[in-house]
């Protein structure tokens, strides 16, 4: 069935030059620009201290999400789609393992943090976000559709983790948050 998924999204891939230049800028551009949202919202106006905690509760959320991959690809050794001639890829070959997904990963924490720390509409764009980027990594051909899940797993329990352990009122919290 994730075969049949993957090939299914990928099999658009080719058939029109505007989508195909889309979704490889989403891949290539959609973390950075997520990283880039998530910077800006330091200088926010409206509850200030609230939206940097949760802005920091992203950034850690993205690095742990990252970290928690980096061990799981120690131990999975997933080959990716191209390689076993079910895709057809439209970026350049990764260095890598399959699985899990890291830009999943990265997207989905980030919009994680937001959802959890209950920032709604913040939360919204940057979860539509995090779904493009999964779409349109199965789409240039360089993931299986479980990679993705995989990773946006990973994206949320990052996330959990961070938002659980990184209080609001502690004093960390207040030091950091305080800055500029």
């Amino acid at each position: 069935m994730d075969t049949a998924i993957t090939q299914w999204i990928n099999g658009f891939a080719g058939q029109n030059p505007v989508v195909d230049q889309m979704m490889i800028a989403i891949t290539k551009f959609g973390v950075p620009a997520m990283i880039v949202f998530v910077v800006l919202q330091w200088w926010s106006r409206n509850d200030r201290l609230f939206v940097r905690h949760v802005a920091i509760c992203a950034g850690l959320s993205f690095l742990l999400g990252l970290a928690i991959n980096q061990g799981i690809l120690v131990f999975v050794h997933r080959l990716r789609p191209y390689d076993l001639g079910l895709s057809n890829l439209l970026i350049d070959r990764s260095a890598d393992w399959s699985f899990p997904s890291d830009h999943a990963t990265a997207s989905m924490s980030i919009a994680a943090a937001f959802v959890i720390r209950k920032l709604p509409r913040r939360a919204a764009a940057l979860f539509a976000m995090a779904i493009l980027i999964g779409i349109s990594r199965v789409y240039v051909g360089t993931h299986f559709a479980t990679d993705v899940l995989g990773g946006a797993a990973t994206g949320i329990v990052a996330a959990l983790a961070v938002c659980l352990i990184f209080r609001e009122n502690s004093r960390l919290n207040r030091i950091v948050t305080r800055i500029l």
